[in-house]
């Protein structure tokens, strides 16, 4: 993959400037490590797509109610940093305002929805921790259709784009949320 112009130092600090510390940079981590845990399961660059994922959210307070806007402001801020196309291509695709071309980008559309989906899963176990969600209570939940409603049943099931069952997709972003559960607090 091509050199980058941003470390993942300065890419967070820019993500804490434009989001603040909430819930939605845990969300912004959270796919950030189930990115990097997908490129390491298929064998493609994990800062590379790591990256992909803690930037996608970016502009994401100035466009929350302005969806159409969603990623594009992200790209004028990050022109700076001349990133390649094809992650702007992906962060793009994740909303859905380009259609998905390759792993990475099925990877971040499913892997957004996913995050949120995994942490209501978390949260319905007595001790609200990550490692209590096991595929087969993921699958459960996936069916009931009013659980975790916004995340899209859709865009998680896209992962088979990916050449991976539901089932792996989600227990992949899961172990890759573990690898930093004391930031998300699960």
């Amino acid at each position: 993959m091509p050199q980058l112009n941003i470390t993942r130092e300065q890419a967070y600090q820019l993500v804490e400037e434009k989001i603040g510390v909430n819930n939605l940079l845990k969300h912004i981590l959270a796919v950030e490590a189930g990115m990097r845990k997908l490129a390491d399961h298929i064998g493609e660059d994990i800062e590379y797509w790591g990256m992909t994922g803690l930037l996608h959210d970016l502009d994401y307070n100035e466009t929350k109610n302005d969806e159409a806007n969603h990623t594009y402001i992200t790209e004028k801020w990050l022109e700076e940093f001349g990133l390649p196309e094809d992650m702007l291509y992906a962060i793009h695709a994740h909303p859905g305002h380009v259609p998905c071309n390759n792993k990475m980008d099925w990877a971040l559309y499913s892997v957004d929805p996913a995050t949120g989906f995994i942490v209501a899963c978390a949260l319905m176990h007595p001790d609200k921790k990550l490692a209590s969600v096991d595929g087969d209570f993921m699958l459960r939940r996936f069916d009931e259709k009013r659980f975790a409603a916004g995340a899209s049943r859709e865009n998680m099931a896209a992962s088979s784009n990916l050449g991976l069952e539901l089932r792996e997709f989600l227990v992949l972003v899961r172990d890759g949320m573990m690898t930093i559960s004391d930031q998300l607090g699960l």
